[in-house]
């Protein structure tokens, strides 16, 4: 007879073992044999991570591994939990039907409660030496897993109550949509139109409105006209778009039209062919050659004169240059970016500037506001200046009086940004100590008084003071200021206005101590 399984008072294995003759087996040798075997067995179960139990068909529980009975802690051969006898009834129809039972049926996993323990198991008929029917038990706490389940759920279910709240409330308010529909494209703004080519400062509205037009549209190959008043940042924009554009990797030139001579432009930018004027020994490539496939930025744009424009226009119609002295066309392929502070569409009515010129360069205008209509940048700026001009000249400057602040956002800033940047070279350099203070801040003579002086010739006060040649004299030099004035210091288009010749004008400037050099300047400034 075999002994019971893990001394239970009945046996639960049906335990095969070799054959052997029993001329050579006494019953002791078959005993040591079974009892090792069912040693194996029991010591197999204990180490399984599962649970596993052995049930009757009464409920009773014939056998349990180490890891139920560290669960349940049953002893063996006792009366099952309900929940256990339960599991046993629904594994009924294995036990009735075990002969026709489907092996896919009887390995199902299935899930319950062992005494508030939630576990999953799965069941398999066995049957004892004696022919006995039992069931085997094989079973997993899950506890762990439901647990992650419950929080899971929760976790879902308070991001869908959050999300449906918002919901709820956007339903509500359509203003409140809108709100912060706009707060979201705001901060998209900020942070996704940031570029390291950004040399600008200020994060005030006009300035976030500003950005979000030069990403939006720098990555076409429209010609883009750059107008606000002198000093606010023209060129920076220019290096923006440039740097955002699909021609970021190509050459960059820069050509200020007002520096140089209209016939060296012309010359300079479209080149010239060999013997085309005195001195021309070569043929020579203009700039729109050179940066081919490239961008170009013409600054002052609206100071070139009609013969410039023509051929500026060819360019912007057709993409082809014709050189200096040369007949054939020669195809370039250029993005084209302007600037000036001249309102071109006045221009236009005065017949100074072709209108469809105007229209080619007008295709994309970004205005750049100036600075007494940003005046919340300034804080910034400022401390964008002192930082910059403190390293630069070695100074330990560290803090900004709020009086100067103040003094600084009163100011009307007619030379915009620029003023304000030489306005804050000139303190730093001057300042003694780690502190700006009113002394050293010096505002430059505003250019709109000069021209005030200008316009206010009074000869009462010469009259009998200065004879009629000397009144005459300051009357001419004063004409000749108001026109260079006018013209933005571009002595050829004075001298044209005046019906003078170019070098006429210039021997009077000299007479009289004009500088067509210094009025530039002060425009700018």
């Amino acid at each position: 007879m075999l002994p019971y399984f893990n001394n239970c008072r009945s046996p639960i294995f049906n335990l095969a073992y070799p054959h052997v003759s029993n001329k050579n087996v006494t019953v002791s040798n078959m005993q040591e044999e079974v009892h090792r075997l069912s040693t194996n067995w029991r010591t197999l179960l204990d180490a399984m991570p599962e649970m596993v139990f052995l049930l009757r068909e009464t409920g009773e529980v014939e056998y349990m591994n180490r890891s139920a009975k560290g669960c349940f802690g049953f002893p063996c051969g006792g009366r099952a939990t309900t929940c256990l006898r339960e599991v046993s009834q629904q594994c009924g129809t294995i036990l009735n039907d075990a002969d026709d039972c489907d092996a896919t049926e009887q390995g199902r996993v299935t899930e319950t409660l062992i005494d508030t323990t939630p576990v999953e198991y799965s069941s398999v008929p066995f049957v004892g030496y004696t022919g006995e029917k039992l069931i085997m038990l094989v079973m997993r706490d899950i506890t762990q897993r439901k647990n992650f389940e419950r929080e899971l759920l929760q976790f879902n279910t308070s991001i869908e109550t959050i999300l449906q709240q918002k919901i709820s409330e956007l339903q509500a308010s359509e203003e409140t949509r809108i709100r912060l529909s706009r707060q979201v494209n705001s901060l998209k703004t900020q942070l996704g139109f940031h570029h390291k080519a950004d040399q600008m400062v200020g994060r005030s509205r006009k300035m976030r409105e500003l950005r979000e037009m030069i990403h939006q549209v720098a990555g076409s190959d429209a010609t883009i006209l750059i107008t606000g008043e002198s000093g606010t940042g023209k060129e920076l924009v220019a290096n923006l778009l440039k740097a955002t554009s699909q021609r970021e990797d190509k050459p960059f030139l820069k050509i200020n039209c007002n520096a140089i001579n209209d016939s060296l432009l012309e010359a300079d930018l479209f080149g010239y062919e060999k013997g085309a004027f005195t001195g021309a020994t070569a043929r020579k490539v203009g700039k729109f050659e050179v940066v081919d496939g490239g961008t170009i930025f013409l600054d002052e744009i609206g100071d070139i004169s009609p013969r410039m424009q023509v051929s500026l226009l060819r360019v912007l119609q057709n993409g082809e240059i014709i050189r200096v002295g040369g007949n054939e066309p020669i195809k370039v392929d250029v993005r084209v970016i302007a600037a000036t502070n001249v309102d071109l569409a006045q221009a236009v009515k005065d017949k100074k500037f072709r209108l469809d010129l105007y229209y080619r360069l007008n295709i994309i205008n970004i205005d750049i506001p100036p600075l007494r209509e940003r005046k919340e940048d300034i804080v910034e700026l400022v401390s964008f200046f002192v930082n910059h001009y403190r390293e630069a000249f070695k100074k330990e400057i560290d803090f900004v009086p709020k009086s100067i602040i103040n003094r600084l956002l009163a100011h009307d800033w007619p030379g915009n940004v620029r003023e304000l940047e030489n306005l804050i070279q000139r303190a730093v350099l001057m300042a003694k100590g780690k502190m700006i203070t009113e002394a050293d801040l010096i505002f430059d003579q505003d250019p709109r008084i000069e021209q005030q002086r200008v316009d206010t010739f009074n000869i009462d006060d010469k009259l009998g003071a200065l004879p009629l040649k000397a009144i005459v004299a300051d009357f001419e030099a004063a004409i000749i200021h108001r026109a260079l004035d006018k013209y933005n210091g571009n002595v050829s288009t004075a001298a044209t206005q005046l019906k003078l010749g170019k070098t006429a004008l210039y021997d009077k400037m000299k007479q009289h101590g004009i500088s067509a050099k210094h009025i530039k300047q002060s425009k700018r400034n």
